[in-house]
């Protein structure tokens, strides 16, 4: 039986979704004309092109697109390091769920991220630069907000994956 609503690859088979979304990742219903660039399916970068891609998306207040790019790394990295990337892509999707609304969801997949990223803290695993304590403070924070239920606004939810460099 085939699925006729869902977009498949070619190649693989796999469910792809080609509708148009909005600035928060929402697909938009189909044939409706969106400004928003899609993240490729596959998209395979350097890992310092990607973080400045996915702060790019987190500058700009769009945390699902930062999380697909956050995603995909995670996806191609070597075993030791998956739980950076995928814990980073979890707060990126928490805080996409965040500024939906949506504060159950938020809730969990900011902590979930957050506790990907401890394992990182002590800086005896690659880090690749990333600011490890500040998005697990970050997130735990939001989380706690959201738990206490105070609002988080666009500006709240912003981040950065690197630190500051030092001099």
């Amino acid at each position: 039986m085939t699925d006729i609503g869902r977009d498949r690859d070619p190649v693989t088979g796999r469910a792809r979704n080609a509708r148009p979304r909005d600035g928060l990742g929402r697909p938009l219903p189909r044939g409706s004309a969106s400004d928003i660039e899609r993240v490729p399916d596959e998209l395979h970068m350097s890992v310092d092109d990607t973080v400045t891609l996915a702060q790019g998306y987190l500058d700009a207040g769009r945390p699902f697109h930062a999380h697909e790019v956050l995603e995909a790394l995670w996806k191609t990295r070597v075993p030791a390091e998956r739980d950076l990337w995928q814990g980073l892509a979890q707060v990126a999707v928490g805080l996409t769920h965040t500024l939906r609304g949506n504060r159950t969801g938020a809730i969990t997949l900011l902590r979930r991220g957050a506790s990907r990223l401890d394992a990182y803290l002590s800086g005896g695993r690659i880090s690749h630069r990333v600011d490890v304590a500040g998005a697990r403070d970050f997130s735990l924070d939001v989380a706690e907000k959201l738990a206490n239920g105070t609002d988080v606004t666009r500006e709240d939810a912003m981040f950065k994956l690197r630190g500051t460099p030092e001099p």
